[in-house]
């Protein structure tokens, strides 16, 4: 007597989608937001570095400047969820903030932010 075994094998594949970029403002809200806090940093940056997957900035470093980087992490996670950020203060007295995120952040950064 011959007894036939079969296996099955069942395989899952999870495809990861890339997520969403797109900021939860209102358009008059970020209209008011680029005209305001994003035009002030803007405005002060005193050089842009490229990276891979976003832009490092650097800035005076000064405590007003901190708070206004701390005030526009502190907005930009909420309505941007898919932005990392990196702020450091070096000994040299300048202050570098790193913003980066998944494929297509550094796209957005250049078009949305302006920055």
């Amino acid at each position: 007597m011959k007894t036939d075994t079969t296996t099955n094998i069942t395989t899952t594949i999870t495809a990861t989608k890339s997520p969403v970029l797109s900021c939860k403002l209102t358009t008059p809200q970020l209209q008011e937001r680029k005209q305001t806090v994003i035009a002030s940093l803007r405005n002060q940056v005193q050089e842009k570095k490229e990276l891979t997957n976003g832009y490092a900035y650097k800035f005076e470093n000064s405590d007003t400047l901190l708070d206004e980087l701390t005030t526009f992490i502190k907005t930009e996670r909420m309505c941007c969820d898919f932005f990392s950020f990196e702020l450091k203060v070096k000994p040299d007295e300048s202050v570098w903030l790193q913003l980066t995120g998944p494929q297509g952040a550094k796209a957005f950064i250049e078009t949305e932010i302006q920055l």
